[in-house]
C-alpha cells in the first residue's frame, strides 16, 4: 500500500474528479461537435467518432458506476491509450483529447508508477499513430513530437507535484491521528493511574486511622469485659477510651467520605504536630499501660508533613500494641539540618525486617516517599525495633541519611 492509499488521498482524488467531470463533459461535447462540423464525411470521420464514443462511454460508466466489475480504472486508461493512438493515426482531434484526459492518468492511476506507465503508453501510441500517418517528416519531428513531449512533460511535473502534496498531507494526517491516539491512550493511562493512586491513598488512610481505631476498640473491649467484675474502675476508664476512640473513628470516616482537606479531629492542625503527637502518645499509654518517653520538638511544617508524621506514629504504636510485647516506647521528634526526623523505638521482641509482609510498613514507606523522604526500619529478634522517618525540608533534597550512617544487620531503608 502506498502513501496515497489513505482516506485523505481518496478524498483528494474524488474531489478532483468531481470538479474535472464538468469540464470533461463540455470538452467531450466540443470535440464531438468539432468532428461533426469540421471533418468531411468519410470513413475516418466515423472511425474518429467511434473512438471518441468509446472513451466517453467508458468514462461515463466509470463515473456513474465506480464500483462496476466491467470498466475498471485501468480498463478505461487502456481504452484511452487505444483511442489516442487511433485518433493520432486518423489525424482527428487527438491533441485535444490528449490534453483533456491528461489529469485522468493521475486520477485513475492512483500511484506514480501506474500513472507514469499509462502516460508513457499514451505518448507512445500517439507518436506511433502520427508517425504512421506523417512518416519521418519535418512536420512530425518539429510539431507533433515536440508539442506532444512538452504537453507530457508538463503533465508529468504537475502530476508528480500533486502526488507529493497528497503524500505529505497524508503523512501529516497519519501523524496527527497517531498523536491523537497516543494522547488518548496516555490520558486513559493517567486516569487509571490516578484512580489506582487514589484507591491506594484511601486504603492507606483507612488502615492508618479506622483500622487502627477498631483494633484499639477491640482490645479495650476485651480488657473491659475481663475486668468488669473485679476492677470496675479500670473497666469504666476503658469504656470511656472506647467511646473516645469510636468518636475519633467516626470523625475520620466522615473526613474520608467527604474527601475534605481541612484538618479534622484525627488530623493535625497547623503548627500543632507536637501537641497532636503528645495526645496520641498519652492515649496509647493510657490504653496499654506502657511507659512512654517522648521528646517532641515544637515544629512548624506543612500539612502533608504533619499528617505523615502522625500516621507514622500511629502505625508504629499500633505495631507495638499488637506485636512487640514491649514495656517501654521512646519517641523523638527533632528538626535536623537535612529535614524533620521522627524516631520511635521499643524494647519488645523485635522481628526479621526482611520477612515483614504487613501493609503498615509499606504504607509508611510510600507515604514518606511521596514527600521525598524515607523510612529506615532496624530490628532483630529479641532486640526491639527502631523506626526512623526522615522528611526533607522544602527545597532541600535528601541525599543519603546523615544521621543513620551505614545500615546495620536487620536495617532496611526505603
Amino acid at each position: 500500500m502506498t502513501a496515497l492509499a489513505t482516506p485523505l488521498a481518496d478524498a483528494f482524488w474524488a474531489t478532483s474528479l468531481r470538479r474535472w467531470n464538468a469540464v470533461c463533459w463540455v470538452l467531450f461535447a466540443a470535440m464531438a461537435v468539432g468532428l461533426v462540423t469540421t471533418v468531411p464525411a468519410s470513413g475516418s470521420k466515423y472511425e474518429a467518432l467511434a473512438l471518441l464514443s468509446l472513451v466517453v462511454l467508458c468514462y461515463a460508466v466509470l463515473d456513474r458506476f465506480p464500483g462496476n466489475p466491467v470498466v475498471r480504472p485501468r480498463g478505461y486508461l487502456s481504452a484511452l491509450v487505444f483511442a489516442l493512438g487511433g485518433l493520432a493515426y486518423l489525424g482527428s482531434s487527438y491533441a485535444a483529447l490528449f490534453m483533456v484526459t491528461l489529469p485522468h492518468y493521475w486520477m485513475f492511476g492512483r500511484t506514480p508508477r501506474v500513472s507514469m506507465g499509462f502516460l508513457g503508453l499514451a505518448t507512445g501510441a500517439t507518436l506511433a499513430g502520427s508517425l504512421i500517418r506523417q512518416g519521418w517528416t519535418a512536420e512530425f519531428f518539429g510539431e507533433t513530437m515536440v508539442s506532444t513531449l512538452i504537453v507530457v512533460a508538463v503533465g508529468v511535473l504537475i502530476g508528480l507535484w500533486a502526488h507529493s502534496v497528497v503524500a505529505q498531507s497524508s503523512e501529516r494526517a497519519r501523524l496527527i491521528e497517531e498523536l491523537e491516539r497516543t494522547q488518548a491512550q496516555l490520558s486513559e493511562a493517567h486516569q487509571r493511574q490516578g484512580a489506582a493512586d487514589e484507591r491506594e491513598r484511601i486504603a492507606r488512610d483507612i488502615h492508618d486511622t479506622l483500622a487502627q481505631g477498631f483494633a484499639s476498640i477491640i482490645v479495650l473491649a476485651e480488657a473491659a469485659q475481663a475486668g468488669i467484675h473485679h476492677d470496675p474502675a479500670t473497666s469504666a476508664q476503658q469504656l470511656r477510651s472506647i467511646e473516645s476512640t469510636a468518636r475519633e473513628n467516626l470523625a475520620e470516616a466522615r473526613e474520608l467520605v467527604g474527601s475534605a482537606r481541612q484538618p479534622g479531629p484525627g488530623q493535625v492542625a497547623g503548627g500543632s504536630v507536637a501537641r497532636t503527637l503528645r495526645r496520641t502518645l498519652d492515649r496509647f499509654a493510657e490504653d496499654t499501660g506502657l511507659a512512654v518517653d517522648a521528646d517532641l520538638a515544637d515544629l512548624e511544617c506543612d500539612q502533608q508533613t504533619r499528617i505523615a508524621l502522625l500516621r507514622c506514629t500511629q502505625e508504629s504504636l499500633a505495631n507495638v500494641r499488637k506485636h512487640a510485647r514491649a514495656s517501654m516506647v521512646g519517641v523523638v521528634l527533632a528538626r535536623r539540618p537535612h529535614g524533620v526526623e521522627l524516631e520511635i523505638t521499643d524494647d519488645g521482641t523485635g522481628f526479621l525486617v526482611g520477612e515483614s509482609t504487613g501493609f503498615g510498613l509499606d504504607g509508611m514507606r510510600k507515604r514518606l516517599a511521596e514527600l521525598g523522604g524515607r523510612l529506615t526500619v532496624t530490628s532483630s529478634v529479641g532486640d526491639g525495633t527502631r523506626i526512623l522517618a526522615l522528611i526533607p525540608l522544602a527545597g532541600v533534597p535528601m541525599v543519603g541519611n546523615p544521621m543513620a550512617g551505614t545500615p546495620m544487620a536487620g536495617e532496611v531503608e526505603a
